[in-house]
């Protein structure tokens, strides 16, 4: 994926101003800046959920105007907020969330990964919103998105539920995706990138 020129504004007013920018196949790159400064901005931009008034968004190497169906079927976004029905248990929350038809056995993988072993069947009012957190990332280990865009991730989980994510990331990496990150945490993974998003929402790379 890569940036060409892109511009986008609100109220008059440039939210998010980038000339270039990429990420690779086995990388992770780390969006950083203080708070207002344009980084879900710039997630929302690159998942289509709102569009550019300028600038181009490629996607090997084509506009994903060219090729919108296969981008889509290719990203997977997790915001800020969990998104997890309260009422659902953890596995009827990730079957609810699947992109296709899914096993049992493949959601209480996924859970045990994210460190809830033995969570399946209870209702998310009664987790923790760091367990409620892990439940919306084990989506992660159920979908064949080769592109992440993650906003925030590390919200509400613990050290240990940390090391899990960075571990998923590197995973993922390493078997041929690549990981796009809004975060503030120090990320201890390999092959990482860091941009900043600066307070005039210019994008720059210092890493």
């Amino acid at each position: 994926m890569s940036i060409e020129n892109l511009r986008f504004e609100r109220d008059d007013t440039t939210v998010v101003s980038c000339d270039q920018l990429h990420v690779n196949v086995g990388e992770i790159l780390q969006i950083e800046g203080p708070n207002g400064s344009g980084k879900t901005t710039l997630l929302r931009l690159l998942t289509t959920a709102i569009q550019p008034q300028e600038g181009t968004i490629l996607y090997c190497g084509k506009s994903i105007a060219e090729c919108r169906f296969e981008y889509l079927s290719d990203i997977l976004f997790i915001g800020h907020q969990s998104a997890v029905k309260l009422t659902l248990t953890a596995e009827e929350n990730l079957a609810w969330m699947a992109e296709s038809e899914l096993s049992s056995a493949a959601s209480l993988r996924a859970l045990e990964s994210l460190g809830l072993a033995g969570y399946s069947d209870i209702p998310c009012y009664k987790l923790s919103a760091g367990q409620q957190r892990r439940v919306a990332l084990a989506r992660l280990l159920l979908s064949d998105a080769r592109l992440w865009y993650l906003d925030e991730p590390f919200t509400a989980i613990d050290r240990d539920g940390v090391k899990l994510l960075e571990r998923c990331m590197e995973d993922h990496v390493s078997s041929g995706g690549a990981v796009v990150v809004s975060t503030h945490q120090d990320l201890d993974v390999q092959d990482v990138r860091h941009y900043s998003v600066l307070g005039e929402s210019l994008l720059r790379a210092y890493s």
